[in-house]
């Protein structure tokens, strides 16, 4: 494998697990000295069997003092960090819109925006302090481009994170910061196994994902090297992009042949759905 992280620093958020410790993997394959930092303790672990230098931190990253802690221990323990995929994020509830609580929400938005947010600060700060340039990834999702009746809290925060995408990137192009957004697909991960008997959820992810072009699930593995090409120097001039990894999904015009026109029937989605809806308004 290229090693196109050799001598360089890599930050990993939400890396004990899922999309994040497989981008640490794929970073550290690569040469990287790896910070990986999650909330969940089992991120010492994932650490401690990558290739290569690298260490565990357990931080809540929309936590201000956590996040200032994970960058005291990266630097202690290397000196710099030279690119960052801040990657930690929540699902949340599948509540209908009339029953979701103001903290359904707020808990999404806390981690999926305002941890980014504080990710993004942290990294640009840091540049700021050794008067270099550099690379920052951001897990978006394709839900920050399109719409679903559920996980509104999610689709939200996401739409969120391609403007702080967006801006950020504006504002490091001309010190020399790249910030770029990788947005997976259906990938199937332990973020969706809480949720996993749910509809749009994890058991069948499969199958939704058959309806893609490429008529599958994409794999963790998948999106760490679209995150590794967005870091490296291949990827010298482009910032501000939202890059999909998705089979092809957020392309599909489902309204024609082979987007999955009439191959469904909307009253099994719609009727279970709206059921309560409709009974409380024919009374």
């Amino acid at each position: 494998m290229i090693k196109r992280f050799e001598n360089r620093v890599v930050l990993v958020t939400g890396a004990a697990s899922g999309l994040g410790a497989a981008s640490a993997l794929r970073l550290a394959q690569e040469g990287a000295s790896v910070v990986a930092v999650d909330v969940d303790e089992r991120v010492v672990d994932t650490a401690a069997e990558l290739p290569g230098e690298a260490i565990g931190v357990t931080a809540d990253i929309s936590d201000e003092r956590a996040v200032d802690r994970y960058m005291a221990a990266g630097l202690e323990r290397f000196g710099r960090i030279d690119a960052f995929h801040l990657n930690a994020g929540v699902f949340g509830s599948f509540a209908a819109v009339p029953e979701l609580t103001v903290d359904d929400f707020e808990q999404v938005m806390r981690v999926n925006v305002t941890g980014q947010f504080l990710g993004l600060r942290a990294a640009f700060r840091h540049y700021r302090e050794r008067g270099a340039g550099g690379a920052i990834v951001v897990t978006a999702s394709i839900a920050g481009h399109r719409a679903s009746a559920d996980l509104l809290p999610y689709q939200t925060s996401k739409h969120a994170v391609v403007g702080l995408i967006h801006g950020a990137a504006v504002y490091g192009g001309p010190v020399g910061v790249r910030v770029n957004g990788v947005a997976p697909g259906i990938v199937p991960t332990q973020l969706f196994s809480a949720a996993a008997a749910e509809k749009g959820g994890g058991d069948d992810m499969v199958q939704r994902a058959s309806t893609t072009p490429l008529r599958r699930a994409g794999r963790a593995e998948e999106i760490a090297g679209t995150v590794a090409y967005l870091l490296s120097d291949d990827s010298s001039y482009t910032t501000g992009e939202i890059v999909a990894v998705d089979g092809g999904a957020s392309i599909v015009n489902t309204v024609r042949p082979s987007g999955g026109a009439g191959a469904w029937d909307p009253r099994t989605i719609d009727e279970p759905m709206y059921r309560d809806w409709r009974g409380q308004n024919n009374g």
